[in-house]
């Protein structure tokens, strides 16, 4: 995901995990039931290019790979943000995949499929959030375990408040290390609450 540009959001709900710091709890419980069709007019109607689906672990639902479709072909640029412990190999290449590879902190990382790195390319990210200074080398650990730097984007985002954001970036600048250090900035224009 690029952070800046404007998404069109598709939270689906349901989750196999329950990290410790989840900040979508909501999503978690039973959603709305929405037709694919319905799901595709919504993101045209909303005039934006880009569109994201997440969760909640949006391929829980056994819809997930047809919307994705639906969406490729109505034009829509497509990203999806998984948690890396079901399988990605269904994706077509042409959504970016963002694969969420769980840290200590969140008490979930042996819930991951080192599988999935095969299904990756260039454009695809993998996500660390960040509890610890733990959870911070254990990341350094997993990037050169997987060779990740070679495979995608890696992005190191902060636990937010648990993790301090300027401690982290100070880690990274300090180590010098070729990942994005990112931030969710839809929170910090409009809160962190259900819809954002």
């Amino acid at each position: 995901m690029d952070i800046g540009l404007p998404y069109f959001f598709i939270r689906l709900s349901g989750c196999n995990l329950a990290c410790s710091y989840c900040d979508t709890t909501y999503a978690n419980s039973k959603g709305d039931h929405v037709s694919v069709n319905a799901l595709v007019e919504a993101w045209r109607a909303s005039g934006v290019k880009h569109c994201l689906i997440t969760g909640g672990e949006p391929l829980l639902q056994q819809n997930t790979v047809l919307l994705i479709k639906s969406l490729l072909s109505s034009g829509a640029s497509v990203s999806i943000e998984t948690n890396g412990s079901l399988d990605v190999s269904d994706i077509p290449e042409a959504v970016v995949k963002i694969l969420d590879r769980k840290t200590p902190g969140s008490s979930m990382d042996a819930h991951w499929l080192d599988e999935n790195l095969a299904y990756l390319s260039r454009k695809d990210q993998v996500k660390f959030v960040i509890t610890s200074r733990e959870d911070y080398l254990f990341s350094l650990n997993e990037i050169e375990r997987c060779n990740l730097l070679s495979r995608a984007h890696v992005i190191f985002s902060p636990a937010m408040p648990v993790m301090e954001p300027t401690v982290l970036a100070d880690w990274i600048l300090k180590d010098k290390l070729e990942v994005r250090f990112q931030l969710q900035l839809h929170k910090i224009l409009w809160g962190d609450r259900p819809g954002v």
